[in-house]
Protein backbone atom coordinates (compact mmCIF):
# COMPACT_ATOMS: atom_id res chain seq x y z
CA UNK A 1 0.00 0.00 0.00
CA UNK A 2 0.74 3.43 -0.82
CA UNK A 3 2.29 5.29 1.83
CA UNK A 4 -0.01 8.58 1.54
CA UNK A 5 -2.85 5.85 1.48
CA UNK A 6 -1.73 4.28 4.71
CA UNK A 7 -1.80 7.68 6.29
CA UNK A 8 -5.65 8.51 5.12
CA UNK A 9 -6.37 5.05 5.87
CA UNK A 10 -5.05 5.35 9.61
CA UNK A 11 -7.11 8.69 9.90
CA UNK A 12 -4.21 10.77 9.60
CA UNK A 13 -5.49 12.85 7.09
CA UNK A 14 -6.98 12.49 3.54
CA UNK A 15 -4.50 11.15 1.18
CA UNK A 16 -3.91 14.01 -0.90
CA UNK A 17 -2.78 16.11 2.45
CA UNK A 18 -0.94 13.11 3.60
CA UNK A 19 1.43 14.07 0.35
CA UNK A 20 2.36 17.17 2.22
CA UNK A 21 2.68 15.54 5.57
CA UNK A 22 5.23 13.11 4.16
CA UNK A 23 7.25 15.74 1.75
CA UNK A 24 7.42 17.99 5.03
CA UNK A 25 9.05 15.05 6.64
CA UNK A 26 6.66 14.29 9.43
CA UNK A 27 6.55 10.76 8.40
CA UNK A 28 9.17 8.05 9.09
CA UNK A 29 9.00 4.10 8.04
CA UNK A 30 10.88 1.95 10.53
CA UNK A 31 12.90 4.97 12.03
CA UNK A 32 13.82 6.44 8.28
CA UNK A 33 12.27 9.77 7.40
CA UNK A 34 10.33 8.96 4.30
CA UNK A 35 9.79 11.86 1.67
CA UNK A 36 8.17 9.45 -1.16
CA UNK A 37 4.39 9.14 -0.90
CA UNK A 38 4.47 6.33 -3.28
CA UNK A 39 6.81 4.37 -1.23
CA UNK A 40 5.17 0.93 -0.21
CA UNK A 41 4.30 0.39 3.28
CA UNK A 42 4.65 -3.48 4.20
CA UNK A 43 2.40 -5.02 6.72
CA UNK A 44 5.52 -5.32 9.15
CA UNK A 45 6.61 -1.67 8.84
CA UNK A 46 6.48 0.59 12.05
CA UNK A 47 4.99 3.67 10.98
CA UNK A 48 5.24 6.94 13.14
CA UNK A 49 3.72 10.20 12.31
CA UNK A 50 5.26 13.44 14.19
CA UNK A 51 6.77 10.68 16.83
CA UNK A 52 4.10 8.95 17.09
CA UNK A 53 3.56 5.27 16.05
CA UNK A 54 0.05 5.11 13.72
CA UNK A 55 -1.75 2.19 13.18
CA UNK A 56 -4.34 1.71 10.24
CA UNK A 57 -8.25 1.83 11.84
CA UNK A 58 -10.90 -0.17 10.79
CA UNK A 59 -13.12 1.72 8.10
CA UNK A 60 -16.98 2.44 9.72
CA UNK A 61 -19.42 3.86 7.68
CA UNK A 62 -22.38 5.11 8.79
CA UNK A 63 -25.85 6.05 7.94
CA UNK A 64 -27.55 8.99 10.01
CA UNK A 65 -30.93 10.54 9.42
CA UNK A 66 -30.26 13.95 10.54
CA UNK A 67 -32.87 16.06 12.69
CA UNK A 68 -33.48 19.69 12.85
CA UNK A 69 -31.32 21.73 15.55
CA UNK A 70 -28.02 19.91 14.69
CA UNK A 71 -25.03 21.41 12.92
CA UNK A 72 -22.61 19.25 10.72
CA UNK A 73 -19.30 19.13 12.84
CA UNK A 74 -17.89 16.74 14.94
CA UNK A 75 -17.57 19.83 17.68
CA UNK A 76 -18.74 23.11 18.65
CA UNK A 77 -17.12 25.92 20.85
CA UNK A 78 -20.38 27.81 20.78
CA UNK A 79 -23.08 25.10 22.83
CA UNK A 80 -24.19 23.96 19.43
CA UNK A 81 -25.64 20.50 18.97
CA UNK A 82 -23.79 18.38 16.74
CA UNK A 83 -24.30 15.26 14.79
CA UNK A 84 -21.68 13.70 16.33
CA UNK A 85 -24.18 14.19 19.52
CA UNK A 86 -26.13 11.40 18.06
CA UNK A 87 -23.40 8.68 17.64
CA UNK A 88 -22.90 6.42 20.53
CA UNK A 89 -19.54 4.35 19.72
CA UNK A 90 -17.56 3.09 22.75
CA UNK A 91 -13.74 3.50 22.69
CA UNK A 92 -11.60 6.63 20.71
CA UNK A 93 -13.11 6.19 17.19
CA UNK A 94 -12.12 9.24 14.45
CA UNK A 95 -14.99 9.75 12.72
CA UNK A 96 -16.22 12.81 10.65
CA UNK A 97 -19.35 13.67 8.43
CA UNK A 98 -19.43 13.94 4.75
CA UNK A 99 -20.21 16.83 3.28
CA UNK A 100 -23.06 19.15 5.14
CA UNK A 101 -26.86 19.64 5.81
CA UNK A 102 -27.43 23.33 8.04
CA UNK A 103 -28.81 23.39 10.86
CA UNK A 104 -32.32 23.81 9.79
CA UNK A 105 -32.10 20.85 7.57
CA UNK A 106 -32.56 17.31 7.60
CA UNK A 107 -32.05 13.77 6.35
CA UNK A 108 -29.40 11.37 5.36
CA UNK A 109 -25.74 11.66 6.51
CA UNK A 110 -22.85 9.91 5.92
CA UNK A 111 -19.86 9.74 8.36
CA UNK A 112 -17.24 7.59 8.45
CA UNK A 113 -13.24 7.65 9.24
CA UNK A 114 -12.50 6.80 5.51
CA UNK A 115 -10.74 9.90 4.77
CA UNK A 116 -10.30 8.66 0.92
CA UNK A 117 -13.52 7.84 0.05
CA UNK A 118 -14.97 11.18 1.79
CA UNK A 119 -12.37 13.05 0.09
CA UNK A 120 -13.65 11.85 -3.09
CA UNK A 121 -17.47 11.94 -2.19
CA UNK A 122 -16.76 15.51 -1.98
CA UNK A 123 -14.63 16.47 -5.27
CA UNK A 124 -16.80 18.05 -7.55
CA UNK A 125 -15.73 15.90 -10.54
CA UNK A 126 -17.43 12.65 -9.64
CA UNK A 127 -21.21 14.90 -9.82
CA UNK A 128 -22.50 12.57 -6.57
CA UNK A 129 -26.24 13.10 -6.62
CA UNK A 130 -28.24 13.91 -3.72
CA UNK A 131 -32.34 13.93 -3.72
CA UNK A 132 -33.79 16.28 -1.71
CA UNK A 133 -37.48 17.00 -0.80
CA UNK A 134 -38.33 20.08 -0.10
CA UNK A 135 -41.39 22.49 1.06
CA UNK A 136 -41.62 25.74 -0.11
CA UNK A 137 -43.67 28.82 1.16
CA UNK A 138 -46.10 29.12 -1.36
CA UNK A 139 -47.15 26.84 -4.56
CA UNK A 140 -44.07 26.49 -7.45
CA UNK A 141 -45.08 27.66 -10.87
CA UNK A 142 -44.76 24.31 -13.31
CA UNK A 143 -43.02 26.85 -15.55
CA UNK A 144 -39.64 27.32 -13.41
CA UNK A 145 -38.95 23.66 -13.55
CA UNK A 146 -37.43 24.03 -17.13
CA UNK A 147 -35.63 26.80 -15.52
CA UNK A 148 -34.19 24.70 -12.60
CA UNK A 149 -33.15 22.31 -15.34
CA UNK A 150 -31.32 24.49 -17.83
CA UNK A 151 -29.51 26.73 -14.83
CA UNK A 152 -29.86 29.50 -12.73
CA UNK A 153 -26.93 32.35 -12.70
CA UNK A 154 -25.92 32.84 -8.46
CA UNK A 155 -23.28 34.18 -7.56
CA UNK A 156 -20.79 31.64 -7.41
CA UNK A 157 -21.34 30.25 -10.69
CA UNK A 158 -24.68 28.44 -12.26
CA UNK A 159 -25.80 25.69 -10.90
CA UNK A 160 -29.01 23.80 -12.00
CA UNK A 161 -31.09 20.33 -10.86
CA UNK A 162 -30.50 16.83 -12.60
CA UNK A 163 -34.19 16.27 -12.19
CA UNK A 164 -37.41 17.80 -10.63
CA UNK A 165 -40.86 17.35 -10.29
CA UNK A 166 -44.02 17.81 -7.69
CA UNK A 167 -43.65 15.05 -4.69
CA UNK A 168 -46.75 14.79 -4.17
CA UNK A 169 -49.73 15.42 -7.14
CA UNK A 170 -51.98 16.88 -4.27
CA UNK A 171 -49.32 19.41 -3.23
CA UNK A 172 -47.56 21.82 -5.29
CA UNK A 173 -45.33 23.39 -2.41
CA UNK A 174 -43.68 19.91 -1.71
CA UNK A 175 -40.87 19.41 -4.56
CA UNK A 176 -38.17 16.88 -4.87
CA UNK A 177 -34.81 18.02 -6.43
CA UNK A 178 -32.08 15.90 -7.23
CA UNK A 179 -28.75 17.69 -8.21
CA UNK A 180 -25.59 16.78 -7.80
CA UNK A 181 -23.89 20.61 -7.00
CA UNK A 182 -21.81 20.25 -3.50
CA UNK A 183 -22.34 24.41 -3.03
CA UNK A 184 -23.12 25.93 0.63
CA UNK A 185 -26.74 25.82 0.76
CA UNK A 186 -27.66 25.20 -3.47
CA UNK A 187 -30.74 23.96 -2.79
CA UNK A 188 -32.29 27.32 -0.48
CA UNK A 189 -30.44 29.84 -3.06
CA UNK A 190 -31.93 27.96 -5.93
CA UNK A 191 -35.47 28.39 -4.93
CA UNK A 192 -35.07 31.69 -3.31
CA UNK A 193 -33.73 33.15 -6.95
CA UNK A 194 -36.79 32.53 -8.12
CA UNK A 195 -39.37 34.03 -5.08
CA UNK A 196 -39.58 31.30 -2.81
CA UNK A 197 -38.32 30.47 0.43
CA UNK A 198 -37.54 26.81 1.52
CA UNK A 199 -39.75 25.69 4.99
CA UNK A 200 -38.32 22.48 5.21
CA UNK A 201 -35.53 20.46 3.16
CA UNK A 202 -35.05 17.15 4.12
CA UNK A 203 -32.56 14.73 2.01
CA UNK A 204 -33.68 11.41 1.16
CA UNK A 205 -30.99 9.89 -1.15
CA UNK A 206 -26.83 10.85 -1.53
CA UNK A 207 -25.24 8.41 -3.89
CA UNK A 208 -26.47 4.95 -3.63
CA UNK A 209 -27.80 5.67 0.19
CA UNK A 210 -30.96 6.01 0.51
CA UNK A 211 -32.36 7.14 4.68
CA UNK A 212 -35.52 4.84 4.04
CA UNK A 213 -36.67 2.75 7.76
CA UNK A 214 -34.15 4.98 9.47
CA UNK A 215 -36.21 7.52 11.81
CA UNK A 216 -35.15 11.17 12.29
CA UNK A 217 -32.22 11.27 15.38
CA UNK A 218 -31.58 7.44 14.40
CA UNK A 219 -28.50 5.87 12.93
CA UNK A 220 -27.46 2.28 11.21
CA UNK A 221 -23.97 0.80 9.94
CA UNK A 222 -23.98 0.62 6.34
CA UNK A 223 -23.90 -3.24 5.20
CA UNK A 224 -20.32 -4.78 3.72
CA UNK A 225 -23.13 -4.43 0.05
CA UNK A 226 -23.68 -1.04 0.24
CA UNK A 227 -20.41 -0.15 1.14
CA UNK A 228 -19.05 -1.99 -1.94
CA UNK A 229 -22.00 -0.49 -4.23
CA UNK A 230 -21.12 3.16 -2.70
CA UNK A 231 -17.18 2.48 -4.29
CA UNK A 232 -17.77 0.61 -7.35
CA UNK A 233 -20.66 2.92 -8.71
CA UNK A 234 -18.38 6.19 -8.57
CA UNK A 235 -14.86 5.05 -8.54
CA UNK A 236 -12.22 3.40 -10.02
CA UNK A 237 -10.27 2.16 -6.80
CA UNK A 238 -6.44 2.27 -7.57
CA UNK A 239 -3.95 3.91 -5.88
CA UNK A 240 -2.68 7.11 -6.96
CA UNK A 241 0.09 8.36 -5.29
CA UNK A 242 -2.62 11.71 -4.97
Amino acid sequence: MFLNKFLSQSGISSRRKAVNEIKNGHVSVNGHVIKDPAFRVKESDTVTYKGKKIQQEKHIYILLNKPEGYITAVSDTHGHKHVMDLIDLRGKVRLFPVGRLDKDSTGLLLITNDGDLAQKLAHPKYEISKLYEVVLDQNFDSEFFAKLLQGIKLKDGISKADKIFYTKRSSRKKISIEIHSGKNRVVRRLFKSLGYNVVKLDRVEYATLSKRGLNKGEWRYLTGEEVKKLKARHFEYAEPVV
